[in-house]
């Protein structure tokens, strides 16, 4: 690992968030150099904890690779924010870091003492991030949601289907994952910039549903200018034919073949010896759009007989886009490119052992960034972080804990 610090070395986040877009949004940061201190609490924990995968199957707090893979190189601290005193700690934190973040529903951290204006009045050049599902005003800003409402409630499960059934979803919340902590984290450097040019901190009021519905910008736009409505079309698409995912050899192998102009039509045609007459009589892209059913089943049945990857290749020799579907053991195991790159870095958990993560998603040429420690154990850092950054005594610690400042 690069002994450079990362180019967030230096800023301080007091990470109350939880969950997926929170988490994933302040991990950025972590594997950046930020010191991301996560505060969570046992009498209730962080949902990522209960869930799967775990560890050999065994469920338990310390057991999910999904929390893992979310809170690496953070420190965590135990803290009961209820608690009197415990609100004082959690102040003490604030008073001690740049950025402060939570994704809890508009007016739960100004109930408990710690909104935006409390936070100002501890460090006035403060940068505030709140991930409310809606944003902070507006009638439905008091809604609460997860991934999955945000995808419904921004259209992406409307769209994602065929159009003969009902909205399938997606299967996986793409708004935890893409739009929001990307979004979150350009809003965050964008304020410290401004705080570095200015010394003058801000709130950032990001609502979750917005980032989510700029997916769907060309049904957006569709509607707009033609006042339509996109349907569902599964793998299809309205121009490009053939466009889909087709099996091949083997069990549960597939491809995902898009054909966007008459020469790609014909160096597929080619390369899957397709007779002349046909060639010739689906070469121009209206007839194909008009007999794509036909071109479908035809294809659909050739790939049928070919091995994945040897097809991808020679499709892709040919010019003609195609990818294999891959799955997670291809990723982890079989992956080239993702191997050249060391996508895939393998931390000691202190329960879980050896436990693989996502390596940092881009690379940085003089400031790589890296994953500094597996994600923490419930309140694994508390000790460390009143004792060497707060200034509290060990004595002290124990007191507080003895009253139930750190369940």
């Amino acid at each position: 690992m690069s002994a450079v610090p990362g180019p967030l070395a230096g800023i301080r986040i007091a990470d109350f968030s939880w969950i997926g877009a929170g988490s994933f949004t302040t991990k950025l940061f972590a594997d950046f150099g930020a010191d991301v201190i996560k505060v969570e609490t046992s009498l209730h924990m962080d949902t990522l904890r209960s869930t799967p995968p775990f560890k050999d199957g065994v469920r338990g707090a310390e057991r999910s690779g999904y929390f893992a893979d979310r809170n690496s190189s953070k420190r965590g601290i135990r803290l009961n924010i209820k608690h009197p005193r415990g609100l004082d700690i959690a102040r003490r934190l604030i008073a001690c870091s740049d950025i402060a973040v939570n994704n809890f529903r508009p007016g739960v951290m100004e109930r408990l003492g710690l909104g935006y204006a409390a936070a100002c009045a501890i460090r006035p050049d403060i940068v505030y991030l709140a991930m409310s599902m809606q944003g902070s005003e507006g009638p439905h800003a008091g809604y609460v949601g997860f991934g999955l409402t945000i995808g419904a409630l921004s259209g992406i499960h409307y769209a994602s289907g065929v159009a003969d059934r009902p909205p399938a979803g997606t299967n996986t919340n793409y708004p935890d994952h893409v739009p929001n902590p990307t979004h979150a984290a350009f809003a965050v450097l964008a304020a410290l910039n401004y705080r570095r040019r200015t010394g003058l901190g801000q709130y950032i009021d990001l609502a979750q549903t917005e980032p989510t519905v700029a997916l769907q910008g060309p049904a957006m736009i569709d509607f707009a200018v033609n006042g339509h409505i996109a349907a569902r079309c599964g793998n299809d698409h309205p121009v490009w034919v053939p466009h889909g995912v087709f099996a091949c050899a083997g069990d549960d192998r597939w491809i995902a073949i898009a054909v966007q102009d008459d020469a790609q039509w014909q160096a597929l045609a080619t390369c899957l010896a397709l007779d002349g007459q046909r060639c010739a009589q689906w070469s121009i892209a209206e007839m194909r759009r008009a007999h794509r059913g036909e071109i479908a089943n035809w294809l659909a049945a050739v790939t049928l007989e070919r091995d994945a990857f040897h097809l991808m290749q020679q499709l892709q020799r040919a010019g003609v886009p195609a990818g294999v579907v891959q799955d997670a053991r291809d990723l982890i195991e079989h992956d080239p490119q993702l191997a050249h790159r060391g996508h895939w870095q393998y931390l000691t958990h202190p329960e879980m052992g050896p436990t693989l993560y996502n390596n940092v998603p881009f690379q940085l040429s003089r400031t790589p960034g890296r994953l500094s420690r597996p994600a923490p154990l419930l309140g694994q850092h508390t000790e460390q972080v009143c004792t060497e950054l707060l200034g509290l005594s060990v004595q002290e610690v124990a007191e507080l804990a003895a009253l139930g400042v750190f369940e």
